[in-house]
């Protein structure tokens, strides 16, 4: 039976709002608690979105007027919306028929109650001389203010914003970051770990109640993708290390809740005709300046992670040669044969435009990072001191750690690090095509400036900076006095040229044909819900014959 794409996509809440009720009765009293956002812009165009939250909570339906006008005030399109409890009353306009390159406000309109204003910016075409993008990612409710998305809104320039995931997350108050939450009066809602539409609808709404986070998403267009934790964490094709079917149902249907949540949620487009809600890579191009490139590494194709605990250790014993064929095998993949050749093309198509750089919006680190040992870089009494301190949990873990570093071992088996082979069809896709890839990441929770080189180790194919979280705690928050960040460098010195796990902030990307400048910028505090910002390092990368040149610290 074939169900085309309207009637698909209703069967899920995910049509479009306008289509959901007609006729002047079909209007409730709304207000607009959760702010306006755009996103994905195109030469052309923009989403839109906005919640007409009702004063009626048993409302059936809900309807807004929409405006649209240029930079100095002139009117370019206006119509009506409607929305219901189907879509969460969330509503999303898809607008066209703008100009390349151009500013433009928009606000929503009910019942002589106003939305905020919010600016947006088509992409350019043609020539342009520079690109400004802020790259932020994992924002923790619990884990403090969002002082980092105010300070993306205060940036006197920025073009875009790129969301690499981890905009909500699935923990209960019992869950990671629950004792900051508890201490600073960020409580989630719900307080228990979201399973159902309901429980992920309420976590989007807590989200975008927030002032700062709706300052950010009213400053500028943002282009986002999710990580794990807007499902649960560690997700996997096939599920997640936070899911556990047995008490928590099928994994295919908390996926469907999830995605259907974040797609009412976020401004982005809607699902194409025949394309699966997990499928949402796509690419912008930024004038004949620079592409960007979106991954999805987490949900179409990637196979199940490795862990050190099962797939090290066999019958109580190390096995590093079982674990090392599983972690050299060929097959293992995080994007699959389509994407892997869709990126190609996106890349050659890039590079035979003229386009100076190609940008990978990816949400995990790319770099090979080994596990750095703490151990050697303190005393054995401030060591032992340390691990006594640590959850048992976590402890347990940690204990791994000198015997992984000694043995060469990845850091992070759920980055790019755990698929070796799979990352080095990336860099191949990156040297068939002559591209200048700069690669921004997320789900770290730490800055990274690092330069990519492939499995030869002769060849540097990209740079690559990884944003740190706008609240999520690092790894220096965890593991509190230890010399995180000296161990890294010391036992990364070949691809990592700094990083910060205990910085929350977010990265600014500048680019123009000569070079590309990246600021790490790190808020004072997320403590409490005023913060300073400033630029913790900044980097410069020029473009080379083959792939890029140096990543060079200038301040």
């Amino acid at each position: 039976m074939r169900i085309d794409r309207r009637r698909a996509l209703a069967l899920l809440g995910l049509g479009a709002a306008s289509a959901t009720a007609t006729g002047a009765n079909a209007a409730a009293k709304v207000s607009f608690n959760h702010g306006v956002a755009s996103g994905d812009p195109s030469q052309d165009g923009v989403v839109i979105w906005t919640r007409l939250t009702p004063a009626d909570p048993g409302a059936e339906r809900a309807s807004a007027n929409y405006v649209v006008t240029t930079a100095s005030g002139k009117r370019v399109q206006a119509g009506r919306v409607f929305t219901g409890p189907g879509r969460d009353f969330t509503a999303k306009v898809e607008i066209s028929g703008l100009e390349p390159g151009r500013d433009y406000r928009y606000w929503f309109e009910s019942g002589g109650v106003k939305s905020p204003v919010g600016r947006m910016r088509t992409l350019p075409n043609g020539h342009i001389d520079d690109l400004v993008l802020a790259v932020a990612t994992c924002a923790l409710w619990p884990g403090g203010y969002f002082n980092a998305y105010q300070a993306i809104a205060d940036q006197p320039r920025v073009d875009a914003v790129i969301h690499l995931g981890d905009y909500i997350y699935e923990y209960g108050m019992d869950g990671f970051g629950g004792e900051i939450g508890a201490k600073i009066g960020r409580v989630v809602d719900p307080p228990t770990e979201i399973l159902t539409l309901a429980d992920y609808r309420r976590r989007h709404a807590q989200a975008k109640s927030d002032p700062m986070l709706q300052a950010a998403h009213a400053r500028v267009p943002w282009i986002v993708v999710w990580d794990d934790h807007e499902v649960a964490n560690d997700d996997w094709m096939g599920g997640a290390e936070n899911h556990q079917p047995a008490t928590e149902g099928p994994w295919s249907n908390r996926k469907a809740a999830a995605l259907r949540a974040w797609y009412e949620w976020m401004p982005i487009r809607d699902p194409k005709p025949g394309q699966p809600f997990e499928a949402i890579n796509r690419s912008f191009q930024f004038g004949d300046l620079a592409s960007l490139i979106m991954l999805e590494t987490r949900l179409t194709a990637r196979d199940h992670q490795l862990d050190y605990a099962t797939d090290l250790v066999v019958d109580g014993k190390p096995d590093p040669q079982g674990f090392m064929a599983k972690y050299m095998n060929p097959a293992r993949t995080m994007m699959g044969p389509k994407q892997e050749a869709w990126l190609a093309s996106e890349l050659a198509a890039s590079v035979h435009s003229g386009r100076r750089w190609q940008v990978l919006g990816n949400q995990v680190v790319m770099a090979r990072v080994v596990m750095p040992d703490v151990s050697k870089k303190m005393t054995p009494e401030a060591y032992a001191q340390l691990m006594t301190s640590l959850p048992p949990d976590v402890r347990a873990i940690a204990a791994q750690a000198p015997a992984v570093s000694a043995a060469n071992l990845p850091y992070d088996l759920d980055a790019w690090d755990g698929y070796p082979a799979a990352r080095e069809r990336v860099y191949e896709a990156f040297k068939a095509a002559h591209a200048t890839p700069i690669v921004v990441s997320g789900d770290s929770h730490a800055f990274w400036a690092n330069e990519l080189y492939d499995a030869s180790g002769a060849n540097r194919v990209a740079a690559e900076f990884g944003a740190a979280g706008i609240t999520s705690p690092g790894i220096s928050d965890i593991f509190v006095g230890a010399p995180i960040n000296e161990a890294f460098m010391e036992r990364n010195a070949r691809e990592v040229r700094f990083t910060d796990h205990g910085a929350k902030g977010f990265v600014l990307l500048t680019l123009t044909r000569e070079a590309a400048t990246v600021d790490l910028i790190a808020v004072s505090t997320v403590y409490a819900p005023k913060a300073e910002a400033r630029v913790l390092k900044r980097f410069r990368v020029e473009p080379a014959t083959a792939g890029v040149g140096a990543v060079t610290e200038i301040s």
